[in-house]
């Protein structure tokens, strides 16, 4: 227990640390160049308070909870030698991870709407079933990075290969793909890489790699974020071009 509350003060004092830069530029940017008060200052240090707490949270449950489980669960499908469960598990912890992913639903919701300005789609429902497909499209094609990923690391291919194949096939697919549907494509790569699917990523990763002879963590348990955040973009101007 009490090591328990030591590693709590500890995030605090983190969060407090890696917060302090964002409260600075804010309240030089509020006194020195707008020269205005802050109205409702009673709420902003409240707002304030929840967010260094909640991240403190954030980071003490990644640390108790997403990391080992992660690694504890590659070791384990290792051991028991099965690479069709290993992968199975693969794809649902990546689809999972993403479909919860807070970045994605924000930005699947904000195409859906400007969507409907845009006269893409219509009615209410469609503006739903629209920010719905492409959460479910960016988890899919998330799963399946994660599978390639956990390949990667089964076979020993080298990290850069993988990249400069992903990037030579998300160029093409740009050239293709309709121009609305650009911008969200290479959004939607980029919101994978959440608060979520990162700490699940990394420590599968990392413990799939350090469960492997021959294979060296530190080359062989990263990267897979980098795959993961390739192939959405891929899907989703793929869907742009066939809908």
């Amino acid at each position: 227990m009490k090591k328990t509350l030591y590693q709590f003060a500890n995030n605090l004092a983190d969060s407090a640390k890696d917060l302090l830069p964002i409260v600075l530029v804010i309240a030089f940017f509020q006194i020195v160049v707008l020269r205005q008060p802050l109205a409702n200052m009673d709420n902003i240090l409240l707002g304030a308070g929840f967010v260094l707490i909640g991240l403190t949270l954030f980071m003490q449950g990644l640390k108790l909870g997403l990391f080992p489980i992660g690694e504890v669960l590659a070791f384990s499908f290792v051991k028991k030698g099965s690479i069709f469960w290993l992968l199975c598990f693969a794809f649902a912890l990546g689809f999972g991870a993403t479909i919860a992913e807070p970045d994605l639903i924000v930005m699947a919701n904000e195409a859906a709407k400007v969507a409907q300005l845009g006269y893409i789609i219509n009615t209410d429902s469609e503006v739903i079933n629209y920010a719905q497909t492409l959460r479910y499209i960016v988890a899919i094609a998330v799963g399946l990075s994660v599978v390639i990923g956990v390949i990667k690391i089964l076979k020993g291919w080298a990290i850069q290969y993988l990249i400069i194949g992903g990037y030579l096939l998300v160029i093409v697919t740009t050239f293709f793909a309709p121009d609305f549907i650009i911008g969200i494509a290479y959004d939607a790569g980029g919101v994978t890489t959440g608060p979520i699917t990162v700490p699940l990523l990394t420590a599968l990763g990392v413990g799939l790699s350090s469960s492997i002879r021959a294979r060296n963590p530190l080359i062989d348990g990263f990267g897979m974020i980098a795959i993961a955040s390739l192939l959405p973009i891929v899907a989703i101007m793929l869907f742009g071009i066939f809908q």
